[in-house]
């Protein structure tokens, strides 16, 4: 995320970047602390979060198109990965539902 943004605007650096950046910190961060926990459950509730950072971020993302920040191949990059991490994130919720 920071590659793509670092040619945001200067004037967007203290809102839709911090937003962008923050959040994509939020996934991996989320997932990491969920695995410090003892419980399936607690786990379950990190991922959650962490879900509702890639969607928080498709939402900026095509807010950053619109607005031009973005163009369409980087769009496209950034909805493919995103699209991957929510894949992959929704399967291990679901394997964690079931071991509970």
């Amino acid at each position: 995320m920071y590659k793509f943004t670092a040619g945001f605007p200067e004037g967007k650096k203290f809102g839709l970047v911090k937003q962008l950046r923050r959040a994509s910190i939020s996934i991996p961060s989320n997932i990491a602390e969920g695995a410090s926990r003892e419980w399936a459950k607690n786990f379950s509730r990190f991922l959650e979060i962490a879900m509702s950072s890639c969607y928080e971020i498709e939402t900026q993302i095509l807010i950053a198109n619109d607005l031009g920040f973005l163009n369409e191949k980087n769009l496209n990059e950034l909805q493919l990965t995103l699209e991957a991490i929510i894949k992959m994130t929704l399967k291990f919720r679901f394997t964690l539902k079931k071991a509970v």
